[in-house]
Order: structure tokens, then sequence, then C-alpha cells
């Protein structure tokens, strides 16, 4: 009763304990910023509350498990296994192997062990499969955790973006409110007509719904952020501004060349495609195992109790045996109508009788036994021939696999390159062109207040300075976005102010 009561405990707690793991599990609740974050905070957030990043690093989990439990099977496996029957009517007694008429009571019980001592080296390949799985599948999530970061980086740069949008639509606004005031004045005292004043509150509404627009895209990239981070949508983010320098148009510190074996060097997309070449080349060298024989060892020890087992039996002890006359108790002749029983020599063996419990029944019947065992596959409908013959077509689809990623890698480090060199010259264009439009601001400005040049005509000169200054705000971050995909794809870290 002790054991049993020890084994419900123990079946109780790890039942316990599952269901608490569980809950803990379905618990989860994503970290919730309290303040305004920056972007190594954002990114810690995003790693953490990332579903999909969890969900990958659960596949890592379960790779190097795989590859844990192959090298487990290099050692011999240990099994006991008991029965209890309980036999009704005319049954073969376990302890005589003699049918009786009876009920009887039975025990079984062994302990067994095996190990496969040669197989072709399929145990030895299919660990070196298991561990180029186990290190491809971590790379793979490497790979899901820089996307995610480089995600957050330039979903953060975009807000930065807006941001600034924000600013100078708030700033053009300002002035043109300074000149509708201005020219409200100069109308009630009717020094001007009122068709001007009517033109500037037209591009006073105007400039009203571009800074409108650019409040609504920076709640959209915030939103964006929200995503990334895993955080509902009515929860509030606030993110801290980064300084950003005007950027120093200069040669990239790589050429394209460059930049790409930088990145297949040490993308971990790349290095799991390796991976997965090796593990898919390991698979055949299992398969090519099955041609080979295969040579087990097993060993075990059993015995059995039966109800039906004499309570006493002899028990030799070495003792000389010895003789003596007894007189028989069912032979017997008659003489004269008188019984004389015949006298019999009876050779009685050394030993003793002895008294079987339980245990001595087990004992008893206690056997043991080693064995070997050859299976040499001589002819098995092919299964082999073609298990073979797809795991190399796994492999070649591998090989493929590994050139899909090399060029993928190519083709975006080629865009983004080209990309860098379109943004770094529009870049130039639009400051050359932004410093233009200030100079014929300021004339058109002066005259306007002089009043020998009409609304019109201002309104333009307005019009093209506003709407090259968001220009050059946008291909700054552009050119800044694109280095930092370089920067990403050379291993360099991702931070904006820098």
């Amino acid at each position: 009763m002790g054991f049993i009561k020890k084994k419900f405990i123990l079946i109780f707690s790890f039942f316990l304990l599952t269901n608490t793991y569980v809950g803990l599990a379905q618990q989860f609740e994503p970290v919730v910023p309290s303040g305004p974050i920056d972007l190594e905070e954002a990114i810690g957030i995003a790693l953490r509350n990332n579903p999909q990043l969890r969900k990958s690093n659960l596949q890592v989990q379960g790779s190097i498990n795989s590859y844990e439990q192959s090298k487990w099977q290099r050692w011999p496996s240990l099994n006991f296994n008991a029965t209890q029957g309980f036999s009704f009517g005319r049954n073969i007694d376990p302890f005589t192997n003699q049918f009786v008429q009876q009920n009887i009571n039975f025990n079984n019980f062994q302990l067994g062990s095996s190990v496969t001592l040669y197989s072709g080296l399929q145990q030895h390949n299919t660990i070196l499969q298991n561990q180029y799985n186990a290190q491809a599948t971590q790379k793979e999530y490497e790979a899901a955790r820089n996307d995610l970061m480089l995600n957050v980086a330039l979903t953060y740069l975009q807000i930065l973006n807006n941001k600034e949008l924000i600013n100078v639509s708030e700033l053009q606004l300002l002035a043109t409110q300074e000149q509708v005031n201005r020219m409200e004045r100069l109308v009630n005292a009717g020094a001007e007509a009122e068709a001007k004043l009517l033109d500037l509150r037209a591009q006073q509404a105007n400039e009203e719904l571009n800074l409108l627009n650019a409040k609504n895209n920076y709640e959209v990239s915030i939103l964006n952020l929200k995503q990334l981070l895993n955080l509902p949508g009515n929860v509030a983010l606030e993110i801290r501004e980064i300084p950003l320098k005007d950027p120093e148009l200069l040669a990239y510190g790589a050429t394209v060349d460059e930049v790409f074996e930088a990145a297949i060097s040490h993308l971990p997309q790349a290095e799991a495609a390796k991976l997965r070449i090796k593990a898919a080349d390991k698979a055949i060298d299992v398969a090519r195992g099955r041609y080979l024989p295969t040579l087990s060892m097993s060993a075990g020890i059993s015995s059995a109790y039966s109800s039906n087992a004499p309570s006493e039996r002899f028990i030799a002890n070495g003792q000389p045996s010895t003789t003596m006359e007894v007189p028989s108790e069912t032979q017997f002749i008659t003489l004269n109508g008188d019984r004389h029983y015949i006298t019999q020599v009876v050779t009685i063996p050394g030993g003793e009788y002895r008294h079987f419990n339980y245990f001595d029944v087990l004992d008893f019947n206690r056997n043991s036994s080693i064995n070997f065992s050859l299976r040499i596959p001589i002819f098995n409908n092919f299964q082999v021939k073609y298990s073979v013959a797809n795991a190399r077509l796994q492999k070649m689809s591998a090989e493929y696999d590994d050139q899909i990623t090399v060029n993928t890698i190519r083709q975006n480090i080629e865009q983004a390159y080209i990309d860098m060199i379109n943004a770094a010259k529009r870049y130039s264009a639009t400051r050359n062109q932004v410093r233009a439009f200030e100079e014929a601001y300021r004339a058109a400005e002066s005259r306007f207040n002089a009043g020998v040049l009409n609304t019109a005509e201002y309104n333009i000169a307005k019009a093209n300075l506003d709407r090259g200054k968001a220009n050059l705000v946008q291909a700054k971050y552009d050119y800044i976005f694109r280095t930092k995909v370089l920067d990403f794809y050379m291993a360099k870290p991702l931070n904006l102010d820098q």
C-alpha cells in the first residue's frame, strides 16, 4: 500500500506541474511600456512579445530534443513488465505448465534490455543529421529575429520621418498664419484688397490639410510599430526622438560585392541553407545503412508465481543419499487370510522440505537469457533503393534552396545598394532645390510685403518652398533608411544616431 500511495502522489504531482506550466503559458501577457521608449527598448519588447518568434523558438527546442534523443539511441534500453492474471476453469498452470481444473492467480515479471551493436552506422549518421537540423533551425530562428529587429528599426525611422514632417507642416502653417494676420490688418485698414486675404486663407486651409495628413501618417506608423511589438491598438505608445543629423553624402564604405560577401559569411539564413544540405547528405548515409546487416543483443531476467504452486518442496542440499527399508502402504500379499505388506528399499536424497512463500516461488522460477540477433537484408521490395533515391532528391532540393537563398540575398543587396545611390543623388538635388526655393521665397516675400507681388505669385513661391522642405525630409530619411539596410547586411549595429 505504501508503494501505491507514493506512486499516486508522484503521478498527481506530475499532472499538477504540467497543468501549472500550461496555465502559465496560457496566461502569458505581452510587455507593455510604461513610458516613452527608444529604439533599443522597442527591439527588446518586440523580441519578447512576438508570438511567431516564440513559436519559432519552440521549433528550435524541438529540434534540439530530437538531436539529444538520437544520441541516447546508442545506449541499451531497459524495461520492466509485470502481469497480474486470474484464470478460471481448465487452465495451464504457469508453475507446472500442466492442465489443471481450478482457479489460478498468477504473476509474471520480466526485466529486459536490448542494444544495437551495429546497423550500418545508421545511428551515428542520424545523430549528425539531427545535429545539423538543430543548428539549421537555430539559424532560421536567428534570421527571423534579425528580420524583426530590422523591421522595428525601419518602422521607428519612419515614425521619426513622419514626426519631422509634422514639424515642417506646423512651421509652414505658422508662417502662413502670420501672413493672414498681417493681411487682415491691412484689409481692415483699407490698404489691401480683400481678395488677397481670401487667397492667403485658402493657402492656410491647404496647409492645415497637409498638417492633418502628416499627423495621420504619423498615427499609422505608430500603429505599425505597435503591431510589430504585439501591442493592442488602444495602448499609448510614445517613442523618444533621435535628433538625426543631415547625412554626409560620402561614398558608402563598401562596394556591393563586399557587402554581399559579408552578408553571405554571417547571415543566419545563408548558414541555415548550408546546414540543411549537410543534414540531407547525412540522410543519404542513413538510408544507405539499411543495405547493411544489423546486429543486436538482448538480455533479460524473468520469473513467475502461481497460486497452485505447492507450499512445501523438497530441496536437495548436497548431502549423500540414504537407503532404508520401509513397508509399502499399498503393495501386499495375502497368505492364509493374512495381509503381509511388502518391504521396499527407498533411497532418500540428501535435503530437506522447505516452506515456499511468495518470494521463494519467484526465486525458484527465476530464469535469465542473453540473445544475439543478426538481420541480413536480402530483398525488401527495393524499399532501401528508393529511400536512398528520395534522400538524394531531398539533398538536391536543399541545394536548390541554398542557391535560391544566395540569389535572394544578392538581389536584395544589389537593389538596396542602387536605392542608396539614387537616394543620395535625390537628397543632394533636393537640398540644392530647397536652397534655391528659399532664395526665391525671400525675394517673393519682400516684394509681397512691399505690395509689388500679387498673392498668387507669393503662394506659388511659398508652396514651392514648402514642398521642397517636405521632399528634403523624405529624401533624408530615405537615404538613411537605405544605408541602414546595407549596414544590416554588413552586420553593423542598428543605431539610428550613427
